[in-house]
């Protein structure tokens, strides 16, 4: 492996992202956190948006701090990429320019879309094209209620998130297929945008971009943005892909990238597009390199950290250790349930959800939380028989990654739930699989499974074992009265 000088990261969540360097020397990996930076929605002209001008700000100073923290290093930048969630978008000009700032997944304008889209293509061969599970988020549906309440004059290119960001960054109009793939528009077969569904449902076909794959060279940093010559390459953009390309899983192993969002799945070679699978209502993801991620979104730590924004609890390791010692089950609910995707109060609507189902509903902050991680800890093992099922293949065990990892108490209770050995780390996956793909684009690296073994060598995971096999047992059968379809 030659050695090189250090890779820029963007890694985007739904409301914060950070900007890190890293690269590969001495068989093994490093990476540092060099900007923190906000852009959380807000209601602005009729909407949920995203506020796109922190956002490029954000990715503007990164860009600097990358600069200064190589050269206080005596190295240099050799490329620099961006990922992000899926489903969002925004609409280029004919000049290139921003015509709005995109709208949030979370805002109410998909509501009731997805029943009026099914009404003109039903749900198996819209499945049986894309292969994606059905979220009232997906672009699809975004894009169907964008186009009946009228897109915007001008527009002239729709680009996801992190091609958005790319676009900024290097003058690049096309999409990356891991992100493409989100948007339950593409051909489940060839990756490609699927003309018939466009033309089915009235959509603007026209819109939509060239698509290129994980690796794909995307042009050069604009030279305004004061950096020189670097090289923009498109890693596996959506975040999932990258947390996935980034996790050195083992032979047999289920994968969590744990956050806002919990997917839970594994890596497959080909889709899964059956009966079964549509009735699960599953995804099948595009991974780098012509890997599918076969997974299932769950709505994760959304609803603990919402809870904890209504507490005013700055000190959630305290909470944590608060919830473990509490020895008993206090309540279940089901995480997936639509009325926790954005309620006024996450609080009001988890204690309305254990009232209504005949469960004692707790005002204690730990009392709640622990309903919270242990049905999440039930729904991720509920997940995980359901992937057996579909494949035919037995799952060794668990491996979980992102900010999530780093929870405990979620950690040993999902070994528990699922009765098996669980994994956790690296944190940083996400930003691991950016710079993987990065690399093993500009020939630093020969393979995904050689960046992975760097990726093992580097951070050390943390086991966790099942235990209590009989309470949990006993415990799943109250949780499964709950699980919707």
């Amino acid at each position: 492996m030659a050695r090189r000088g250090l890779r820029i990261a963007f890694d985007l969540g739904a409301g914060s992202g950070r900007a890190l360097i890293g690269g590969f020397a001495g068989g093994r990996a490093r990476l540092s956190e060099v900007h923190r930076f906000d852009y959380a929605p807000r209601l602005r002209q009729g909407h949920l948006r995203w506020d796109y001008a922190r956002l490029e700000e954000g990715l503007q100073s990164g860009l600097q701090r990358a600069r200064a923290a190589a050269e206080a290093e005596g190295d240099r930048l050799e490329s620099v990429g961006v990922d992000s969630w899926g489903v969002d978008y925004g609409l280029l000009d004919a000049q290139g320019r921003l015509i709005e700032e995109p709208i949030c997944y979370r805002d109410d304008r998909t509501d009731g879309e997805m029943e009026r889209v099914l009404a003109r293509v039903p749900r198996p061969e819209i499945f049986g094209r894309t292969g994606i599970q059905f979220l009232q988020l997906n672009t699809l549906y975004q894009l169907s209620a964008h186009a009946r309440a009228g897109l915007p004059e001008g527009a002239a290119r729709l680009l996801m998130i992190p091609d958005l960001c790319h676009h900024l960054l290097c003058g690049s109009s096309v999409g990356e297929r891991t992100n493409a793939s989100t948007t339950q528009l593409l051909k489940a077969r060839t990756g490609e945008w699927d003309d018939v569904l466009f033309r089915h449902l009235g959509l603007p076909r026209e819109l939509m971009p060239e698509l290129v794959a994980a690796g794909t060279v995307l042009g050069e940093l604009r030279q305004a943005l004061g950096l020189g010559p670097v090289p923009v390459i498109a890693p596996a953009t959506h975040d999932t892909a990258s947390a996935v390309a980034g996790t050195p899983l083992e032979s047999g192993w289920a994968y969590i990238s744990s956050g806002t969002w919990s997917l839970v799945g594994v890596e497959r070679d080909t889709p899964l597009l059956d009966e079964a699978v549509l009735e699960a209502n599953f995804t099948n993801e595009a991974g780098a390199f012509g890997t599918v991620r076969f997974l299932k979104n769950v709505m994760g730590l959304w609803l603990l950290e919402s809870c904890r924004k209504e507490w005013g609890i700055a000190d959630i390791e305290a909470l944590l250790r608060r919830v473990a010692e509490i020895d008993r089950f206090v309540g279940f609910v089901f995480p997936d349930a639509p009325r926790f995707f954005n309620p006024p109060s996450m609080v009001r609507e988890l204690r309305d959800s254990l009232e209504e189902t005949g469960q004692a509903a707790p005002e204690d902050p730990v009392l709640l939380a622990k309903v919270i991680l242990d049905s999440l800890a039930l729904r991720y093992a509920a997940v995980v028989r359901t992937i057996e099922r579909l494949t035919g293949k037995e799952v060794a065990g668990i491996h979980v990654v992102g900010g999530g990892s780093q929870n405990d108490y979620l950690n040993q209770a999902t070994a528990d739930a699922a009765c098996r050995p669980v994994v956790a780390g690296p944190v940083e996956a996400t930003a691991m699989g950016n710079l993987l793909v990065q690399a093993i684009a500009d020939g630093e690296i020969a393979s995904l499974a050689e960046g992975r073994r760097l990726v093992a060598q580097t951070f050390a995971p943390r086991r966790y074992l099942p235990r209590n096999a009989a309470a949990w047992t006993d415990a799943a059968r109250g949780y499964d009265a709950l699980e919707e379809p």
